[in-house]
């Protein structure tokens, strides 16, 4: 073990608290797992279906978060207007905000009657409460944890290399795809997939724009609380897979950022 000459001793009691607060839970949810059953407690049809339901739309909801975070990050971090500031607070709000709130809103914005839903079903389209509510619900609170790393990503690489392409002769878009966008490529992939994590454990804005719908909008944590209910020992189960796919999806990111620096 090596210690940072810089670093108090006394530091290392609080980090290791803050560690077991964070490591005993997780420990307590593998004692509790009936391992004789685990297999079928997972692969239930209503267990199945709540996982590739899940996979699904926290796939599509990274796509979204993506397409529209990117620009609004580079908006953001590239840009000076009046009310700026007051913009970021507003796009990062869903990370304050209790999920079940930015659930409402959305109900209230996509809903039957809501601000465009109610002309959205003149045309005969409705969103709460199916597939697409789902979709909805985890791109709204996972696309700020995408700005508001890709933001700081790009204001800590600067604008240096992007001027130098523009002297060069490079236009905007040039300089957008062949050198910012590269430039702060790791913390991209790293972003989306923290947005996709995060879409993969969202509850409270879903249960409440998009409801719970076996194989339509009753994603894994919908059918872990359901469970909770009816089977604990599936419930336990079912949350400890999805403590491993955000391992895994950590992980990932981990390593992939590893083998970035190590070519680096």
């Amino acid at each position: 073990m090596r210690i940072s000459a810089s670093l108090p001793r006394w530091l290392l009691l609080p980090a290791l608290l803050g560690a077991l607060f964070v490591i005993l839970p997780l420990v307590a949810i593998v004692a509790r797992v009936n391992w004789s059953e685990f297999g079928s407690l997972i692969s239930s049809e209503s267990s199945r279906a709540a996982l590739w339901l899940s996979l699904q739309t926290s796939s599509v909801s990274m796509i979204i978060c993506v397409l529209l975070g990117v620009p609004l990050a580079l908006a953001l971090a590239r840009t000076s207007f009046p009310g700026q500031n007051l913009l970021r607070s507003v796009v990062l709000l869903p990370l304050v905000l209790p999920p079940v709130v930015g659930g409402i809103a959305l109900l209230y914005t996509y809903g039957r009657l809501g601000l465009l839903g109610r002309y959205l079903e003149a045309f005969g389209l409705s969103i709460s409460f199916t597939t697409t509510a789902v979709v909805l619900a985890q791109t709204f609170v996972s696309l700020p944890y995408l700005v508001v790393s890709l933001e700081g990503t790009l204001r800590t690489t600067g604008e240096r290399y992007e001027q130098i392409a523009m002297t060069l002769g490079a236009r905007p878009s040039t300089t957008l795809w062949r050198v910012s966008l590269p430039l702060v490529l790791p913390g991209l992939v790293s972003a989306a997939i923290l947005a996709f994590a995060r879409s993969l454990g969202e509850f409270g804005a879903t249960i409440t724009f998009a409801g719970s719908l076996q194989g339509v909008t009753r994603t894994l944590p919908l059918e872990i609380y359901l469970q909770r209910e009816t089977d604990p020992d599936a419930a336990v189960a079912l949350s400890l897979l999805l403590v491993v796919i955000a391992i895994a999806v950590i992980g990932l990111v981990r390593g992939w950022q590893g083998r970035r620096g190590g070519a680096l």
